[in-house]
């Protein structure tokens, strides 16, 4: 038998029609009027609404049916299902005296169908007898109406030479494509042209709106790129800054000394030390980061450090340490 909804497995026909056991043909014909087109799965995407629609359309079957509402009522639903004993209420009998078992047939828009009269299910109910009683204007469009796939996602990775500089990247993409006639499809490659502008930073999309897999029935996904790094020997980006870690001896940590770093662009820098390098010591250097996507400029670079501890000194060189540090 077809799923109807876990929305529904608990509950009896009438409560998924919001009726009392009393109610009438005509109540049970309004009520699922009004159901059925309220959780219609062409008036939601609501995937717990189209759930109860399925729940709906099983309950208005039964309840609609003299003999199976009859069968239903005195043996509930294992009866119904799996055949109750024979009496004047009970459809053509099958083995040992007991009714044959009725199973959904799980077309609920078949159900639909047979109710409004129509291959639409909107044919006829606007504007000359409904009007928009339930709220169905926003949804009279055509049913052939075709949904867009999710979006696909792939990586786009950079080294940050290009992230600085901007580059163009030309990605290969395989995608299915439909062929005229017929509508049959084979597999095709399709070359993708990124602009990458300076400074992008990582988790930067870029979209290629349709370029997916064709389908007759559906509109194609889009496809999208998001920016990812590639680890690089001596930089790393915070922000806008670049931060090098510069690794200096323990003397240069005390006397001062030149850092030379060769930067993104080929630029070689000279920079000068002249404070104490002590734990957590940062030299910010301005503009020398970054490229800004906006506004232009750029970040700064932030040098840390890494002092090279000696790993042995003589009793000499520890004399003369001492008394130099002393002095000062």
């Amino acid at each position: 038998m077809a799923s109807t909804s876990g929305w529904a497995e608990e509950m009896s026909f009438y409560q998924r029609l919001q009726l009392t056991r009393s109610a009438g043909v005509d109540e049970v014909n309004l009520s699922y009027r009004r159901l059925g087109l309220e959780f219609h799965p062409d008036k939601s995407q609501d995937k717990t609404k189209t759930g109860r629609f399925g729940a709906i359309c099983e309950a208005y079957t039964v309840l609609s049916n003299p003999k199976l509402r009859a069968i239903y009522d005195t043996f509930g639903l294992n009866g119904l299902r799996n055949g109750a004993p024979k009496g004047d209420v009970a459809p053509p009998v099958g083995e040992h005296g007991y009714t044959e078992g009725w199973t959904y047939h799980g077309d609920h828009r078949l159900v639909f169908r047979n109710f409004f009269g129509g291959e639409n299910p909107f044919d006829d109910l606007f504007p000359k007898k409904l009007g928009d009683e339930f709220d169905i204007l926003p949804v009279l469009e055509p049913r052939t109406k075709k949904i867009q796939e999710p979006p696909v996602e792939e990586t786009l990775l950079l080294s940050l030479e290009e992230a600085y500089l901007g580059c163009m990247k030309k990605m290969k993409l395989e995608r299915r494509e439909v062929l005229e006639p017929g509508g049959t499809s084979s597999k095709k490659s399709k070359i993708l042209t990124i602009n990458v502008k300076p400074g992008w930073k990582e988790g930067t999309k870029i979209t290629f709106s349709k370029d997916g897999d064709q389908d007759p029935n559906r509109i194609p996904s889009d496809i999208v790129f998001r920016v990812k790094y590639k680890e690089h020997p001596r930089f790393s980006r915070e922000g806008n800054d670049l931060v090098h870690m510069a690794k200096i001896s323990l003397a240069d940590a005390l006397s001062g000394c030149i850092v030379e770093l060769l930067m993104l662009d080929d630029r070689t820098l000279n920079i000068p030390v002249s404070d104490v390098v002590c734990p957590g010591y940062q030299l910010r250097v301005p503009s020398e980061g970054m490229p800004l996507t906006k506004g232009g400029g750029k970040g700064d670079l932030i040098l840390t450090f890494d002092v090279v501890y000696p790993t042995s000194l003589s009793e000499n060189q520890k004399g003369l340490i001492r008394q130099g540090l002393t002095s000062a």
